[in-house]
């Protein structure tokens, strides 16, 4: 169903791959249009027992896409040189495909983006969230496949 990686002396080990996930501070999603064509944002993110949440606005051309096609692609770059005298570049970064759907609030997944955005602020984060009337809307990624690249 998935292509395997073409250089496969670059592949990193599954536990790197998923740890550099769950280091990223921001992550490109991959959406399809109802026009077929491809949308990418850059979204901020959490990993939580095994899947990718991310938060949105309740409408919008991400929302629409998901709506219409579950399909998404994520990527997060975690290390990024240019090597400019031998003309190469390091890197390590991961690449996964999964279902996205809208979830209702949920406020431990919300407390999650508190502790990994703001955790010298968890006690506020958390009265934040109690009392917050607008809560975003959240999206949750079952991660089908991953394969993390590096080149270090």
């Amino acid at each position: 169903m998935f292509r395997e990686m073409r250089r496969i002396k670059n592949k990193m080990s599954d536990a790197d791959a998923l740890q550099l996930l769950v280091d990223g501070e921001h992550g490109t999603l991959g959406t399809i249009s109802a026009n077929g064509f491809p949308y990418t944002v850059i979204v901020n993110y959490v990993v939580y027992n095994g899947k990718i949440y991310f938060h949105s606005a309740k409408d919008g051309h991400k929302i629409d896409n998901i709506n219409s096609n579950t399909k998404v692609s994520f990527s997060v770059v975690g290390e990024f040189e240019v090597i400019k005298s031998t003309f190469t570049t390091k890197y390590r970064s991961v690449t996964l495909f999964g279902n996205a759907k809208v979830i209702s609030n949920n406020k431990t997944i919300l407390y999650e983006f508190i502790k990994k955005y703001s955790d010298g602020f968890l006690s506020e984060g958390e009265k934040y969230i109690e009392e917050s009337s607008d809560i975003p809307v959240l999206v949750e990624i079952e991660i089908l496949h991953i394969t993390g690249k590096e080149r270090v």
